[in-house]
């Protein structure tokens, strides 16, 4: 099962989903870095009166041991459907990766 499936199906079976996008971006980062850094955008009710940290503890709750290996980065955009609907239904792009041998 590829480490996309992955984050999917725990994302589907630990929270309450009404949207889910994860986007591979691996390919931003410098050096050999295959399927191992994404981007979530995740809007459930399930953060309603949680601050971001919470938000995020969440998330790596359900991912713990996935992180570090074979997940390096996880950019995470956490709304509920009000916040999400706020927000204009859009999050920023994410930058270049700048880190290893792109800086030199």
């Amino acid at each position: 099962m590829s480490i996309e499936a992955v984050i999917r199906n725990r994302l589907e079976e630990g929270l309450n989903l009404e949207h889910l996008v994860i986007e591979n971006e691996s390919h931003m980062h410098s050096g050999p870095a295959t399927d191992s850094h994404f981007k979530l955008t995740v809007v459930s009710e399930d953060f309603a009166g949680k601050r971001m940290v919470q938000r995020h503890q969440l998330i790596f709750g359900l991912m713990a041991d996935r992180m570090n290996n074979p997940i390096h980065a996880l950019s995470m955009h956490l709304f509920t459907q009000q916040e999400w609907n706020d927000k204009g239904r859009t999050v920023m792009p994410s930058p270049k990766c700048l880190g290893g041998s792109k800086s030199e």
